[in-house]
């Protein structure tokens, strides 16, 4: 049961944002910094939540009420499950989930993206001139229709059997926000407020599966006209978009929280799934524990934020003399 057919697409919103703010952030400093300088700053700022990710994601997968039937690993492959997932590297299966590259906290396939599109870019993109960048996202842009029209979405990269679906949808999505970065005082753009821009994105992603019609598979060209042409239009916007004071208030909230609640909530779906799966009571019933369990996970999200990462944070940014950045 998904309430939001094309949620996945999140991601790929997600990077294009994540290069936009990469280079908002940093291409004006590499006179003043290395590249070891900035991996530091990128380390701290990702991976302390990172590692009580993978920890909750471990713990989940042990203390799972409902996923005792299935939820059987040797401990020495769980033990190495859990480290692959400290380091950020692709895990080996576990009981239950075969396909999973990060068996123990599956989100955490699409931040191991981000690392990598960090890595790309204080190697190679952060020196690219924008027209570089422009044919980058246009190459890999048509690559992604074709890869979105043969597989009918683009929802794949998470499970080893479409891995390759990882650094494609990366490529495309995190070079286009850089490229928008460097362009956007070029282009025109009408300002619309962040509240509109939204419920356009909210509309996106609850938008029904689409059929095949002609040979063509219209679910898998409307992924990806989202990604190659909506979401850079809705990034453009939003980032010369006024709001007030209100409004500026729930996003910082909402920004800040995002990350910890992607990181660490995805115990609480397995448990779901797991008692959906074993349990048949229901979709009402189901829909209820959603709404129920989803304020404790943002409120475990919430003490994350508050109580680990913005102590250990501002702990290793005084410890290594870093300037704060919110990037």
């Amino acid at each position: 049961m998904s309430l939001l057919r094309h949620a996945y697409l999140a991601i790929d919103f997600f990077f294009g944002l994540s290069g936009f703010v990469v280079a908002y952030a940093y291409d004006d400093r590499w006179t003043r910094m290395s590249i070891p300088q900035f991996f530091r700053i990128r380390l701290i700022r990702l991976h302390p939540l990172a590692l009580l990710g993978a920890t909750f994601g471990l713990l989940g997968y042990l203390f799972d009420p409902f996923g005792k039937a299935i939820n059987h690993t040797p401990a020495p492959l769980l033990l190495l499950a859990y480290v692959t997932s400290l380091l950020l590297l692709p895990s080996p299966p576990v009981g239950g989930r075969p396909e999973e590259t990060q068996a123990l906290n599956g989100p955490a396939w699409s931040l191991m993206q981000e690392y990598l599109g960090n890595i790309a870019y204080a190697l190679i993109l952060r020196r690219l001139r924008a027209i570089s960048l422009g044919i980058i996202f246009g190459l890999s842009g048509l690559l992604l229709i074709w890869v979105a029209n043969t597989k009918g979405s683009l929802d794949g990269g998470w499970g080893y059997p479409v891995i390759w679906m990882a650094p494609l949808r990366l490529t495309v999505s995190f070079v286009m926000g850089l490229w928008l970065y460097r362009v956007q005082d070029r282009i025109r753009r009408p300002k619309i407020g962040l509240l509109a821009l939204s419920i356009v994105l909210v509309v996106v992603f609850q938008m029904p599966k689409f059929p095949d019609a002609g040979g063509l598979s219209l679910n898998g060209l409307y992924d990806a006209m989202c990604v190659i042409l909506l979401f850079p239009l809705i990034i453009l916007c939003g980032a010369h978009s006024e709001a007030g004071a209100g409004m500026m208030r729930l996003c910082n909230f909402s920004g800040k929280l995002s990350y910890p609640l992607y990181i660490t909530h995805i115990p609480f779906v397995y448990v779901l799934a797991n008692f959906a799966h074993t349990r048949d009571p229901g979709k009402t019933v189901v829909l209820t524990w959603i709404f129920l369990v989803l304020p404790f996970a943002i409120t475990v999200a919430w003490i994350a934020l508050k109580y680990l990462d913005e102590p250990v944070r501002a702990w290793l940014t005084r410890r290594y003399g870093i300037k704060r950045t919110n990037a």
